[in-house]
Parts: structure tokens; C-alpha cells; sequence
């Protein structure tokens, strides 16, 4: 195959405090035309600021000291790193296309999705207006929405987070670019979905010879569908090769270490019975009061031209004490709205939600306010739930402020324990989340749910953003937290791997409906309702563990 692009000796670093850290030390890897290439290491290992420097989407702390990046070839090549921003622009969407990894903030929050999708084609002249609007639906379409002319019409608050990724997937796409950097382009997305946008990005690569540069956590993903790894930890690259060669004939003890982390429907489940009470075999057969009960909740919501749409419909469960409850469906199947209105972030149409008996439909106030130091929300999008303005300790720190938790030595102790719960370094404190990964970001939002000891956490995809290692450690620590303090879990997910893991009971949720719910077991193992075992059927094959020193590559 011919080379697409060949990246050598790339560096990369981070002005912070008049000094500059090193972030990525002398990355090189190449991508073919038609191949697909993933780069796979924890959050912070360089990975994304290794495709933002080939895009030059750098933030302005960030400086390349030195590198290399040629794309195309013969009469085409261009050397990207040293653009102007002028040339990155006609290239940008037009010969690259890229999928970053938080669409709330990608996306125009004030412009419709048709229009953002087809905004590529006419920036770059490639269609007329009424082409590149027709052009827009079917890309959405291809992306794996549904209604893709009334999708095109919103906005992205009328979209889940896994719509708005699918639309900057279309939108990456649209104009058939010869790369495409996809940075944790599924990350957000059930894994029906997941399997239709890694199917579409296989075609492209396969069809029409466009290179893949794939930046995931999600090992299963790589193993499936990527032609060669690239292994990143500390900014530098540790190991690359086929595909086979790093997951059959591993090398590096880190590579080894991401294998043996990575999920799979075989991974030991973390947790055992639930502390408190037994858990009862349907939701009919509970005989005490529930920690969180939820009865028949209806919720609909005004769409553009005035139709009613039904995001919740009849759903009813209820958590125990030291239970954890996982949620899964596809994205719009009203997981997370199921979820904000359990933590009266929305009100429902019809229905209740009780903690401990208590209706908090029905609580106002002061009431209120207390009843919320009694259970947390961790979201899914961890850029958008922080203040960008504010440090990390000062985020972590509000909670106890705010319930006047101790003075200010000890809620700055209580602040590093945290940090070092969820394997955070005590330097990011000072940090602000604009110069965190992803992952990074999540883990400081799990800091601050966890800050109050609260009875019930409620987590929506709360590892979706993290590398298997991370991740691991995170559930890890959820179910050591649920051990030791008796805490409950609403646990949403798409990644049916890691429900297993850690769910006690599992709720399937379809259009709104849950459609099957019982112990995890059982769901797993003798799923009932044909949906539920279309979700099992479509979730990636997740890489077994290699013997050190395997084999060369």
C-alpha cells in the first residue's frame, strides 16, 4: 500500500508556570492509504496531542519544538506541522477529516446539526447550499441517526451525547477526506451503534483507500478493527506493530498491562451481593423501602414542529442499599434523562421518585438541598460539569464549601485524598480541566461527587472517556467505596462489558421502555427479550492477555 502520511520524531510540550512539560518525546508511526492505524494508551500519554499537532488544533500553551508530518505523496505531500493557519484550513475537513473527542463542545451549541454537518462542503466549495444540505442528511443517516432530516433541524442540546457524536462523525466524513483522525470516536456510543460507525469507517478506508488514525482507549476496538497499533504511554511510543503481533506476541510490560485491564463478558465481576440487603429476584418481590424507588415516570419532550416525542415511557426499579443497578441502551433510549429525573434535575410528566421512602417531587427548599447532600451525579460529559474557570482543588473543594464541611485545612486534605482515590497526581490541583485529558476530567467529576459520602451515586457513562487501565482502577474503586461505605449505584452505560462487571441487577432500556430487568446473571446469560441479546451480540471482541516476551514486532 502507499504511505498516507509518516509522522517522525514529534515533540511536543505544555507551557505551565514558565515552564514547559513535555507531553509527546519523539513520537514517529506511519498510516497507508486504506489502513487503519490505533494509538492506544492511558489519558495523558500523548495520544490526542499527538493528532491535535497533525491538524493544528494545539491549544496556545502547547508548542512543537520538533517533528515531522508528511501527508500524501509524490506531487501531493505536504508537510503539516509547518503551516500557517491560512493552508491548515484549506486541508482541515477537506483532505483531513477529524472526530474530536467531546462533542458539547465541538458542536455550535446556537447553529442547527444539518447545517453544522454540511458547513464542511460549502467552506470548501465542494457543493451548492441546497446540495449540501441534501448531502448533510444522508451523512447523518450514515452515521447511524434516526430521523436524520428532523436530526438535522436541531440543536445539539436536543441530542443525546451519543447523537451529537454520531453527527460529528458525519460531519468528519461528509467530504470523503484521504485521513481521518478519529479521536475516541465511539466513546459515547452504545455498541450497536459503535459496531454501524466502525462498519462505516472500515468502508471508507477499504473503498475509497482513505487512512484511518484511530486514537481509543478501548482495546476491544483496536483489536477488531485496526491494522496496526501504536502503543503510547508518558508521551513516548512504547511498541507498534500488526495488530496480531501486539495482541498475540505483546512485549512491553505496559502493553501487557492494558491487555490483562481490558473488559471483556469473561472479566471477574467486582462485586458480590449487594452490602445492605438481598437482591430480590424482579422489582415486584421488594419487600422493604428501598433506597431509590422509581414508579411509572413519564417524560416528553416538544420537538422542532411541535410534535411530542416520549423520551421516558412507564419506566419504573428500584435500588437497594449497597446495590448497584446498571442502566444500558442505546443513546436516546432515555437512559439519561431516566437518570436526571432520579436526581430531580428534571421533573417528570407523570410518576415518582422516592429516596428512602420520601417523594422528592414533592420537597422544596431547604428540604430539598439537604436531601441532595444524599446522593451525587457524575455525567457523562466531564468538560462541560467543570468550571473551566476554577482549579482542580477549588472544584473538588466545592461540595464541602457549600455544606460547610469542616475549615479549610481540612477540606484541603480531604481534597488530596480524593485525588489520590481516583489516581490523580497531587500537582493537578492547581490545575484548571482545559489542561487535563479527557480521562483526567472524569476522574476530577468522581472526585467531587464523592466528597460528601453520599447513600446513592448516580453515574451517567461515567468511565465511557477512560483507557482500560484507568478505567479498571476506577471500577476498582467503586466497588471498594460500595464495600466500605454501603453506597448505592445508578450505573448507565453503553459498554455492556463493564455493567457486568460491576451491576448487581441490569435494566434495559428501548425507546424509552425498559424492555427486560433482572439479576445481571441472568440478563447476561439468558437474555429474554430479542433486543437484549442483539446488544450482547454486537459488543466487540475484547483482546486476551499475551505471555511477556510473546514474540518481536
Amino acid at each position: 500500500m502507499t504511505e498516507l502520511l509518516r509522522l517522525s520524531g514529534l515533540e511536543v510540550g505544555y507551557r505551565i508556570g514558565g515552564r514547559v512539560l513535555p507531553a509527546v518525546r519523539g513520537v514517529g508511526f506511519g498510516v497507508d492509504r486504506g489502513e487503519i492505524v490505533a494509538v492506544v494508551g492511558e489519558s495523558g500519554s500523548g495520544k490526542s496531542s499527538t493528532a491535535h499537532a497533525l491538524i493544528g488544533l494545539l491549544p496556545r500553551q502547547a508548542e512543537i519544538a520538533a517533528g515531522q508530518a508528511i501527508l500524501g505523496a509524490d506531487g501531493s505531500r505536504t508537510e503539516l506541522l509547518g503551516l500557517s493557519e491560512r493552508r491548515r484550513r484549506r486541508i482541515r475537513g477537506r483532505r483531513i477529516g477529524f472526530v474530536p473527542q467531546d462533542p458539547m463542545v465541538a458542536l455550535n451549541p446556537v447553529k442547527r446539526i444539518g447545517d453544522q454537518v454540511a458547513e464542511t462542503l460549502l467552506v470548501h466549495k465542494l457543493a451548492t447550499r441546497r446540495e449540501a444540505t441534501a448531502r448533510a442528511v444522508d451523512a447523518l443517516a450514515e452515521a447511524g441517526l434516526d430521523q436524520p432530516a428532523l436530526r438535522a433541524r436541531q440543536y445539539p442540546h436536543e441530542l443525546s451525547g451519543g447523537m451529537r457524536q454520531r453527527a460529528l462523525i458525519a460531519q468528519a466524513m461528509i467530504a470523503g477526506p484521504e485521513l481521518l483522525i478519529a479521536d475516541e470516536p465511539t466513546s459515547a456510543l452504545d455498541v450497536t451503534v459503535q459496531r454501524h460507525i466502525l462498519d462505516r469507517i472500515t468502508e471508507l478506508a477499504l473503498g475509497s483507500g482513505t487512512g484511518v488514525l484511530l486514537i481509543t482507549h478501548d482495546l476491544g476496538v483496536a483489536a477488531e478493527r485496526a491494522d496496526r497499533i501504536v502503543v503510547m504511554k508518558s508521551g513516548e511510543v512504547v511498541e507498534q506493530g500488526t495488530a496480531r503481533q501486539i495482541l498475540e506476541q505483546a512485549e512491553h510490560p505496559y502493553t501487557i498491562e492494558l491487555l490483562a485491564a481490558a473488559p471483556s463478558l469473561r472479566s471477574r465481576p467486582l462485586v458480590s451481593a449487594p452490602i445492605v440487603a438481598a437482591v430480590p429476584a424482579t422489582d415486584a418481590d421488594h419487600g422493604s423501602t428501598p433506597l431509590l424507588e422509581v414508579r411509572d415516570l413519564i417524560k416528553e419532550f416538544r420537538l422542532p414542529g411541535g410534535d411530542p416525542f416520549r423520551a421516558v415511557d412507564g419506566v419504573g426499579f428500584v435500588i437497594d442499599r449497597g446495590e448497584t443497578l446498571g442502566l444500558v441502551g442505546e443513546s436516546g433510549s432515555g437512559k439519561s434523562t431516566t437518570a436526571r429525573i432520579a436526581a430531580r434535575l428534571v421533573d417528570p410528566d407523570q410518576g415518582t421518585v422516592r429516596l428512602s421512602g420520601e417523594d422528592l417531587g414533592s420537597v422544596r427548599g431547604e428540604r430539598l438541598r439537604q436531601l441532595r447532600r444524599r446522593f451525587q451525579v457524575v455525567y457523562q460529559n466531564p468538560y462541560a460539569s467543570l468550571d473551566p474557570r476554577q482549579d482542580i482543588g477549588t472544584i473538588i473543594g466545592e461540595p464541602l464549601r457549600a455544606y460547610r464541611q469542616g475549615d479549610r485545612v481540612g477540606r484541603r486534605r480531604r481534597t488530596a485524598e480524593l485525588l489520590e482515590r481516583v489516581a490523580l497526581p497531587s500537582s493537578v490541583r492547581d490545575r484548571h480541566p482545559a489542561e487535563l485529558s479527557g480521562g483526567q476530567r472524569q476522574r476530577v467529576a468522581i472526585a467531587r461527587a464523592l466528597a460528601l459520602h453520599p447513600e446513592l451515586v448516580i453515574l451517567d457513562e461515567p468511565v465511557s472517556a477512560l483507557d482500560v487501565s484507568v478505567q479498571a482502577r476506577i471500577l476498582q474503586l467503586l466497588a471498594e467505596l460500595q464495600q466500605e461505605l454501603g453506597l448505592s449505584y445508578l450505573f448507565i452505560s453503553h459498554d455492556l462489558a463493564v455493567v457486568r462487571q460491576i451491576a448487581h441487577r441490569v435494566g434495559v432500556m428501548r425507546a424509552g421502555q425498559l424492555v427486560e430487568t433482572g439479576p445481571t446473571e441472568l440478563i447476561f446469560d439468558h437474555p429474554r427479550h430479542d433486543y437484549t441479546a442483539e446488544l450482547l451480540a454486537a459488543i466487540p471482541s475484547r483482546p486476551e492477555p499475551s505471555p511477556i516476551g510473546g514474540g518481536t514486532t
